[in-house]
């Protein structure tokens, strides 16, 4: 994008104004109910959700710059040295340029439909992003015409001087011609070069960005040839055509096809398939120059002057939202290009056309593509988002490490950044904040966790410190070494916000590593003692610490099921520190109402498959810690409290009532359940506000009339 533009654009602050004190007030009170204890199965569901795909095991010749001044509307104002004069400013393409493209150019639709606007004006307008082939295309049609010789215009020059540039009859190229809001390209201009073109008898081909405002100028939409038809004309020169079909069914090839890249990594690519063809290199090393071409583009991007600083921004905001709604990645990424731009001229404000950013482009640049898919949000799937995802799933990873470990100075800007996503209020974007830790912990490790992960866990707010832990669930989810040192040392430590992100990362972790969670809680407990699950003040409240053990117990119980069954009810039986926090974590498992796959509540259904398929030992187990809640001075109110939920559920749910029945009469064998459970149905049967259906059968079936 132009600086005129970025000019015109209206400037967002990169501070937010100081808010008066009765908002400040109101704001704190909302972040005082936003920072409130997520619960355990929440937290989980929200980190499957939205974390990328990982934790689901829970120079070129197109690209011109402009250097030496900055630019304003038809001038160029050169600082440190004085103006150029008024001079040819085009120069020759080399004749062995033209012989290699013709070689292995390939035509497609559209080339032939801006050969014939040539032919028929002398002058075509070809709009496409960067990195498609537009200069070669230009190239190829003014041969085609059979014009020499040709010479290439430097970019960026006014469309007013471009007729003092055409001067003979030879045929032009000029890549990039700056056309913006402010200084649109309008077809009187055009109708007047094509009749000075006509009076030199030349041919112009102009290459534009889409998103260039060509008004009424008539202009061909470039879209290059298929990559199997530029791969196809590298290689058969070489090989000989007959080779083509083995050497297209390769895996490595086929792997390449998929992906979206430039022609000259397509080029690169042909190079190394003749090799192979000819015994030089193995399929294995035919394969890693997949992931070459992408480190080499991500280099790029990063290093070369273009894209500018504010699309630079974007991408790596990409890296941290692949595959999510674009509007969000946008959204956050000029909150980057802010900081960023601080970092690199701190005395000039940056400015953000509200306006001047084409998503077409945009996904272009980044190699990447946009789809319509339903967002998931804490209400449900919402349809119709339109979100944005790199064509090459390797490119995230890479970005976010090379700008992590390869330009140090953009680390304070970026840390800064991730650490206000993890504020937000969305839980993708929480999530994303830990993620993007995750990774760049993968990268550096000591200094993720200086910048980020550390500062979130000793943070003042639960959030925090649960943005902590969702990255120590993911950094382990990525084998990070020495990860699972930390989470140990944390809890068993002293440091209580410390202890709290690792117990609830080991219960996110418990799916994966299970005996390993179970092992460090259980050591968790026994080093700290004081925090008794069944230790309550007068307000019957549980202390945080032990609610935090019970639920990550209950994670690791709900997500693995029969082993950690198994080895809890042991541990009732013959360790008294935690059995009060073991029952904890089954009466939260119990009071969960719905599963992520069924709308019934999980230990319900579970009891209830388990009986069907006559499995004694996970439904004896069940029962050995019902029969212990309700005999538990502690929790059985709140376990007589989940039974009457469970029982107004067989009002209309038979499936309900046929899990429900057995589990009571196996509870009921105990004089004191017995009594319990009967004067629970009695009342429940009897209510005059709302008589129970479910619990006047129930009492039938078990023979409690």
């Amino acid at each position: 994008m132009s600086q005129e533009e970025a000019a015109a654009g209206a400037a967002k602050p990169a501070e937010e104004p100081a808010q008066d004190g009765e908002q400040q007030k109101q704001d704190e009170a909302a972040d005082g109910q936003y920072q409130q204890r997520q619960e355990a199965w929440a937290a989980r569901r929200d980190l499957i959700a939205h974390a990328p795909d990982f934790v689901s095991t829970l120079v070129n010749r197109d690209q011109f710059g402009q250097t030496g001044g900055t630019h304003y509307g038809d001038q160029h104002i050169h600082v440190g040295g004085r103006a150029e004069p008024s001079r040819t400013l085009s120069g020759p393409v080399p004749r062995s340029e033209i012989e290699e493209l013709t070689a292995v150019f390939r035509e497609c639709p559209r080339f032939d439909e801006a050969l014939t606007r040539l032919r028929d004006d002398r002058v075509v307008v070809l709009s496409g992003g960067r990195e498609t082939g537009r200069r070669s295309a230009a190239l190829m049609m003014l041969r085609r015409l059979g014009i020499e010789p040709m010479r290439s215009i430097v970019p960026h020059i006014p469309f007013s001087e471009l007729p003092d540039q055409v001067e003979t009859s030879a045929g032009y190229v000029l890549c990039d011609l700056t056309v913006s809001r402010n200084r649109p390209l309008r077809e009187a201009q055009l109708l007047a070069l094509r009749e000075h073109l006509e009076h030199t008898r030349a041919h112009l081909v102009i290459t534009v960005e889409p998103s260039a405002a060509l008004g009424d100028v008539p202009f061909v939409r470039w879209e290059p040839p298929s990559a199997e038809e530029m791969l196809h004309a590298h290689v058969t020169p070489s090989t000989g055509e007959p080779a083509w079909p083995d050497l297209c069914g390769l895996t490595a090839v086929k792997e390449f096809l998929t992906r979206h890249h430039r022609p000259d990594e397509i080029k690169q690519f042909a190079l190394r398939l003749v090799a192979h063809h000819r015994g030089e290199i193995d399929e294995e090393r035919l394969a890693a120059y997949g992931e070459t071409a992408v480190a080499t583009r991500v280099t790029r991007w990063l290093t070369e002057e273009k894209p500018e600083l504010r699309e630079k921004a974007f991408l790596v905001s990409l890296a941290v939202f692949d595959k999510a709604p674009y509007a969000v990645t946008a959204e956050l990424a000029d909150g980057l290009f802010v900081r960023l731009h601080k970092t690199q001229d701190p005395n000039v404000l940056p400015a953000i056309p509200v306006f001047g950013s084409s998503r077409e482009e945009r996904l272009r640049l980044a190699h990447a593509h946009g789809y319509m898919t339903a967002e998931i949000t804490e209400w449900g799937p919402l349809e119709g988002k339109f979100c944005a995802a790199f064509r090459d799933d390797r490119t995230a990873p890479m970005l976010l490490e090379e700008v992590w470990n390869l330009h140090p100075s953009a680390r304070p800007a970026v840390a800064e950044w991730i650490r206000k996503l993890a504020d937000d209020r969305r839980p993708l974007v929480r999530t994303r904040a830990a993620s993007a830790a995750a990774l760049l912990a993968s990268a550096d490790l000591s200094s993720a966790m200086a910048h980020l992960i550390e500062p979130w866990a000793d943070g003042r707010s639960p959030h925090t410190w649960l943005t902590a832990a969702n990255a120590l669930t993911m950094t382990q989810l990525l084998k990070v070494p020495t990860v699972s040192r930390i989470l140990h040392d944390w809890c068993t430590g002293d440091v209580e916000n410390r202890r709290w992100t690792a117990i609830r990362a080991y219960g996110l972790l418990g799916p994966v590593h299970h005996e390993e969670t179970l092992a460090a809680l259980v050591d968790a407990i026994h080093r700290h003692p004081s925090t008794e699950a069944d230790e309550q003040d007068d307000d019957h409240e549980v202390p945080e610490e032990a609610r935090q053990l019970a639920d990550a117990l209950q994670l690791l119980l709900l997500a693995v099921r029969e082993p950690v069954l198994a080895a809890l009810a042991e541990l009732l039986r013959s360790d008294r520190a935690v059995r009060p926090h073991a029952l904890l974590a089954f009466l939260h498992a119990c009071e969960q109402t719905k599963d992520d796959d069924s709308d019934r509540p999980p230990v319900l259904d579970w009891y209830g498959r388990a009986a069907a398929a006559d499995d004694t030992t996970a439904a004896r187990h069940l029962i050995v810690f019902w029969d212990a809640l309700l005999n538990d001075r502690a929790h059985n109110t709140q376990a007589l409290g989940v039974l009457r939920g469970w029982v107004h559920r067989t009002d209309e749910d038979p499936e309900a009532e046929s899990a429900l029945a057995p589990l009571l009469a196996a509870l009921v064998t105990t004089t004191t359940n017995r009594r319990r459970i009967s004067h629970l149905l009695h009342t429940l049967s009897n209510s005059t506000a709302a008589p129970s259906s479910g619990a006047d059968r129930l009492l039938k079936r078990l023979s409690l009339d």
